[in-house]
């Protein structure tokens, strides 16, 4: 039970985004049944799956917005920005009482009766009781109607722990029912699958409940069955209608299990109707042919069409994943270690060997890294009721706009990037988007624009957060800088370099202190995060028309394509991803270039860091030195290297406590001989100088 408790918690947290969802985009389209209709199955499904596995609080709790939602989708109750923001205060509450019934702490109740009290309000003529249905006598009772339904589940239902003779009783509650099964796909015994459902039913129904009680009968199990509903006839009480009883050949037709050609046969016809029709000389035999050659192709066409594609998911703890991928990056260690091995005996047999092993790992890695890919659009679509609160909460109007929500990245960085984007969107509305008055002045158009997106480049995917606001003013950035004494009032600084200012500790545009705002926490904290995931942060902004920040972040954290080089007896890795080229640095050149770390590459200066250096190696300086030219920072710099070896798969180990003010070195990785080389933070190097 602890098992299946589990699982409903995390189904349950996914129907609670969707439903968030669903609910800001059904207040821009208020009519949107299909929205309607997601939300209410949301709110069924939550209150359905708790009930069965001991969640009883939520379940009575969500039957309540369950049954304004049943009013809402049958018209009596319209969809008004009152209703859309007590339905999501309430999946807040439904998420509270998710998270205590782990964490054990208590939860507001007063503000549960709140919410179901404000929803009393919007039911005309009727409030909720404590199960959720009206006190007083419903509306007007849809019209007495006879449904037929077929209801074909699917062989593995057993398997979803469904009982089909449950969902038929509860059919039958619904009105005067008639049930048929058919039992033609028993299979013979020795071929009988204990497990597997083998039977369907039909059933005639006559209610005044409406289609929708029906369809609700089957909620639960309508993707894992083939389940159809037609209606026979609606009953008006103040018509008389005379209406001919049908007969038994065209109700086998109509309901699918007779087809006309069969029907023809049984009531004496030895000939098929197109020879009939050519014998009688009402047509030709040509045309009959050509009418049997397009009736043939739209069946192949419509068979062809609802196929379908059966696809399984398995859900897994990210901590197996987790283990999976430490299991790969052990396995990538021994096998360049066999690799090594092979090179050293020059054994051709065993080179073939490690050859083999190598693409194969190189495969399980490729294949491992995928599994813990997820779609960053998820994350996109939870800003959405972000930006909606604190618009609301300031008085603005700012819409959220979304691209590239398919692009993948790793399930840990998505985790860890979060945080970062909800400190860089609070400060686009907070900051960045202007009231609608400040707008129309400007000549603006009255709603502001957030456009978040993201598109991969190689080995990182770039997410940025453009917004349409009033941008970055140098003038009052330097002021506040000067105020704070981050810089002196004489300091010599470009625009660029002004705007970066945003990104020193403690610093805050704000002119007062707020619940958003003003206490010098946050884009500091964005670029220590995003420096955390190996990942580097740009900022551009144009005064009065907006500002764009750009997210540079690898695709994952555990393993990557590195760059071996040597200096002196030690071995470092450097991201591959960020090496544009590698070109000799001879001692005549380091003593005629000035200050002695300026390179002239094809006309272009750039600046380089002596590695021997930055980590004091003295002995043994060789005669002819490598610098690996790479893009960091938004820039080219270059990194002197006695070595360069080669490309390598560099499993990422963490240093642990001992290392943490080791600010340029973010990791290790284990060599196929053993050695330990140090992986460099090439970002802190630059930044740190």
């Amino acid at each position: 039970m602890d098992a299946h408790k589990e699982t409903f918690r995390e189904e349950a947290f996914e129907l609670l985004a969707e439903l968030e969802q669903s609910l800001l985009e059904l207040e821009e389209r208020p009519d949107d049944q299909e929205q309607i209709g997601r939300v209410f199955r949301a709110m069924h499904t939550i209150k359905g799956s708790g009930a069965m596995f001991g969640f009883e609080d939520i379940a009575a709790f969500t039957h309540n917005v369950e049954s304004v939602f049943d009013l809402v989708r049958s018209g009596r109750i319209p969809v008004t920005r009152e209703l859309v923001n007590l339905t999501l205060s309430a999946r807040d509450h439904i998420r509270e009482l998710l998270d205590a019934s782990v964490s054990g702490e208590a939860v507001d109740e007063a503000n549960a009766l709140q919410i179901i009290d404000s929803l009393n309000r919007l039911i005309p003529g009727g409030v909720l009781s404590e199960d959720g249905q009206k006190d007083k006598p419903s509306p007007q009772a849809a019209p007495m109607a006879t449904y037929r339904i077929r209801f074909k589940p699917h062989r593995d239902l057993f398997a979803q722990g469904t009982n089909p003779l449950l969902l038929l009783n509860e059919l039958r509650d619904l009105g005067e029912c008639a049930v048929t099964v058919h039992t033609e796909n028993i299979p013979v015994l020795e071929d009988l699958d204990p497990e597997a459902l083998y039977l369907f039913w039909d059933a005639v129904l006559t209610t005044d409940k409406g289609l929708n009680a029906i369809r609700d009968v089957f909620i639960f199990v309508e993707d894992d069955s083939d389940i159809t509903i037609d209606t026979l006839m609606e009953e008006d009480p103040y018509a008389v209608v005379e209406q001919p009883q049908p007969r038994l050949g065209e109700l086998l037709v109509e309901r699918g299990d007779l087809n006309s050609q069969d029907l023809v046969r049984a009531l004496g016809s030895q000939k098929r109707i197109g020879e009939i029709l050519v014998d009688e000389k009402v047509t030709t035999r040509t045309a009959v042919t050509a009418a049997l050659t397009e009736q043939g192709q739209i069946k192949k066409r419509l068979e062809k069409r609802n196929e379908k594609t059966e696809t399984s998911s398995v859900r897994v703890p990210s901590e197996k994943l987790d283990h999976l991928v430490d299991l790969v990056g052990e396995l990538v260690t021994v096998q360049a270690r066999l690799s090594q091995k092979a090179a050293i005996q020059g054994d051709p047999d065993l080179v073939s060997i490690a050859e083999d092993v190598e693409s194969l790992t190189s495969g399980l890695r490729d294949n491992a890294m995928s599994i813990r890919m997820l779609q960053i659009g998820t994350t996109f679509a939870s800003f959405k009721r972000l930006v909606r609160d604190i618009a609301n909460e300031l008085g603005k109007t700012i819409e959220l706009t979304t691209a590239g929500g398919e692009t993948e990245l790793d399930k840990t960085v998505i985790d860890q990037l979060k945080d970062p984007l909800v400190h860089i969107i609070r400060n686009a509305v907070d900051h960045g988007i202007e009231t609608p008055a400040e707008r129309l002045a400007a000549g603006k158009p009255e709603t502001g624009t957030i456009h978040l997106s993201a598109e991969h480049s190689g080995a990182h995917v770039l997410i940025r957060i453009e917004d349409d606001g009033k941008g970055l003013d140098p003038v009052v950035i330097r002021r506040k800088a000067v105020e704070k004494g981050i810089i002196t009032a004489d300091a010599e600084l470009d625009d660029n370099e002004v705007r970066n200012l945003l990104f020193a500790p403690g610093f805050s545009t704000a002119e007062k202190i707020t619940d958003l705002s003003g206490r010098g926490v946050g884009m500091d904290v964005v670029k220590r995060s995003i420096e955390s995931l190996r990942g580097n942060i740009d900022l551009a902004s144009r005064t009065g028309r907006g500002t764009t920040i750009t997210l540079k972040l690898p695709l994952t954290l555990a393993i990557i394509d590195g760059l071996l080089v040597q200096i002196g007896e030690g071995f470092f890795v450097l991201p591959l991803s960020s090496v544009e080229e590698c070109v000799e640095l001879t001692r005549e050149q380091r003593k005629s270039g000035k200050n002695g770390n300026i390179l002239n590459i094809r006309g272009d200066i750039v600046p380089y860091v002596r590695l021997r250096d930055e980590y004091d190696i003295r002995d043994n300086t060789p005669d002819l030195e490598h610098v690996v030219i790479m893009e960091t920072s938004g820039r080219r710099v270059g990194f002197v290297v006695d070595r360069v070896i080669g490309g390598h798969q560099t499993v990422i180990k963490n240093l642990g406590g001992t290392f943490r003010n080791a600010h340029d070195i973010s990791g290790a990785t284990i060599l196929g001989d053993g050695t330990v080389a140090l992986i460099i933070d090439v970002n802190k190097i630059v930044d740190l100088r």
